[in-house]
């Protein structure tokens, strides 16, 4: 046991005993059932897999294979006696990286034969930007990072340079730095299947004059080589599957259009400077908001929109409004997945088309609107079609939207700004850590089906609960580990609590809480609480762990965010991330998950 300073004033300091991590009476408990003398043999550990941690198909064998991992992670510890573990390597191996929540952490295990229109895609916006919208540089490394991470979806917006003889990457019509073209592709390629082995998509937004347009091809074409995709004839009335795709690229983009003089960045210098520094809340971002609820004021506060309102992204500039005629062949030959220019209504472009496939794309609000009078026909559409969602152009500090409204209609490709943090970015995180963190997630079957009488899912629909999800939150480590020991408080060890919520359809979302526990580092909160779920293939499990402050703030401890549909029942050692995403070295929760 050792001791922590804190100062008091200039002259006094206050000492704090420190105190290791020790199992809750509850794992004491559990250790003494599945043990004998003090020590688990492998038949006791082969019992607790099946019974406790909802293994029940788990072998002998596997039960031997398991004790040997834990021994030989647990080595440094000497804290075991021949194929056997006392209740301190017991309680270690619980809270240990192989003891993970959820079904696998880096092993793919959806089907990946249907097409691509059944799987929802890790989705990036603007993936060039390095900060806000209207100023920061642009670079190939928040791409790389992506690509990293998971990212299947990568957007290039595609401008000539300053002489007009070259290509440049950047945010059309604001003071965005730009990168050159050549650069992104060649780091694209290069880091394109570091993480996943599944296709990238690369959506492309296109300002280009014919003779740039055909130096696209060619530098496309030469750098991707034999891992660019060609669609050819037979993907027009069906998409291919992830499967098929491995290890391949795919350009994505409206047929090539006329391209006009644009107007230069300093004539919209004034209007540009009226951004304001839009962020939500420092620490945590905007909490998540219910869905219906933000529907409901969002149909409070417009009217219908018109037949001809809804444009989309590559629809937004003015001076680009007709196909291309004589546009460079070899170019349009590089799309294989089409982006359709919608005419007429929503029910014009919601239309489906049995003898072919599209992607269409819609801003957020564009989308919110169309889903309070046409959310069915959006589901319809996207069982076959690809929809891309964007964020808003007024997010100019890169915040984000809730993309569960998206997910819960269908669309695959919910685009969110990766440059900042924010719940809503650590509910796509989180969605994208299943199967195996590929960046393909399969479309729960109720997204897929239609009824005898055409009707399909409607997360608004009052339905009768599923399942029940029980969460035990036992307790914490880690932090002393992460944190200097004065980061959450200059004068008192933390006073940490831990908030759980379901973000999902809306009668499914709830948050609840903890008891703040003071002046610890190693918290245990021994507490249990119960969600009733009525789609648990679209729930989410949020956690968040906060440090109270009295006068100010509470301070961020950490996050994650967990999909209920591939959660490990039993007992399980969660890790903690940071508000960027990025898992933090030690810090973990205990935690138990069961479905009633």
């Amino acid at each position: 046991m050792s001791k922590q300073a804190y100062k008091v004033c200039c002259c006094f300091r206050r000492r704090f005993k420190f105190r290791e991590a020790e199992a809750p009476d509850e794992i004491k408990a559990l250790f003494g059932r599945y043990s004998e003398n003090g020590l688990m043999t492998v038949d006791h550990l082969h019992k607790f897999l099946k019974e406790v941690q909802g293994e029940e198909t788990v072998t002998m064998e596997e039960a031997e294979s398991a004790m040997e991992s834990i021994i030989k992670d647990l080595k440094h510890l000497h804290v075991f006696h021949r194929k056997v573990l006392n209740l301190e390597a017991f309680f270690r191996y619980l809270f240990g990286d192989a003891n993970y929540p959820l079904i696998s952490s880096n092993k793919v295990h959806h089907d990946m034969t249907a097409p691509l229109s059944h799987y929802f895609v890790y989705t990036s916006h603007n993936s060039y930007l390095t900060g806000n919208q209207i100023s920061s540089d642009c670079s190939d490394v928040p791409i790389i990072k992506a690509l990293e991470k998971g990212v299947r979806v990568i957007e290039l917006d595609m401008w000539p340079n300053s002489t007009k003889d070259n290509v440049d990457i950047y945010h059309g019509r604001t003071l965005t730095t730009p990168v050159d073209l050549i650069k992104c592709l060649s780091s694209i390629r290069k880091h394109a299947f570091v993480a996943s082995e599944f296709p990238v998509i690369l959506t492309l937004e296109d300002h280009l004059t014919p003779d740039l347009q055909a130096k696209v091809a060619e530098m496309v074409t030469h750098t991707f080589g034999d891992v660019l995709f060609s669609s050819g004839s037979e993907c027009s009335s069906e998409f291919p599957s992830p499967e098929s795709l491995k290890r391949k690229i795919i350009i994505s983009t409206k047929p090539p259009k006329e391209y006009l003089e644009t107007k230069s960045i300093k004539e919209r210098d004034d209007h540009s400077r009226k951004a304001k520094n839009l962020s939500e809340e420092a620490a945590w971002g905007k909490e998540v908001s219910d869905i219906a609820d933000h529907l409901k004021i969002r149909n409070e506060l417009q009217n219908e929109p018109d037949d001809g309102e809804f444009q989309d992204e590559e629809d937004a500039h003015e001076d680009i409004q007709e196909l291309q005629q004589n546009a460079a062949p070899k170019y349009k030959n590089l799309i294989a997945i089409h982006a359709r220019k919608r005419k007429g209504g929503i029910k014009d472009w919601l239309k489906i088309d049995p003898n072919n496939v599209t992607r269409i794309s819609l801003s957020e609000e564009k989308f919110e609107k169309a889903v309070l009078s046409h959310g069915g026909d959006i589901v319809r559409f996207t069982q076959r079609n690809l929809l891309r969602i964007f964020p808003k152009a007024m997010r100019l500090d890169s915040s984000n939207y809730n993309p569960l409204i998206g997910w819960t209609h269908g669309a695959q490709m919910v685009a969110l700004n990766m440059q900042g943090y924010g719940r809503y970015l650590w509910l796509m995180q989180g969605l994208f850590r299943a199967n195996g963190g590929c960046g393909y997630v399969k479309k729960p079957d109720i997204l897929l089906q239609i009824g005898p009488h055409n009707e399909v899912f409607d997360p608004k629909r009052a339905l009768p609960v599923k399942k029940t999800l029980k969460v035990k939150v036992y307790m914490g480590d880690g932090w002393n580990l992460d944190f200097h020991h004065t980061h959450f408080d200059m004068y008192f060890p933390p006073d940490f609590y831990v908030k759980v919520g379901i973000a999902g359809v809306s009668d499914d979302s709830a948050v609840k809480k903890t008891k703040i526990v003071e002046d610890n580092w190693v918290p245990t909160w021994e507490e249990e609480f119960e969600f009733q779920l009525r789609v648990p293939e679209l729930a989410l499990l949020r956690i968040e762990v906060h440090e109270y402050d009295m006068s100010e703030k509470d301070d961020f401890g950490g996050q994650t965010c967990l999909p209920v549909s591939e959660l490990r029942e039993g007992i399980r050692g969660v890790p903690l991330y940071n508000q960027k995403g990025e898992k933090y070295k030690s810090v973990k929760l205990l935690m138990r998950f069961d479905f009633l």
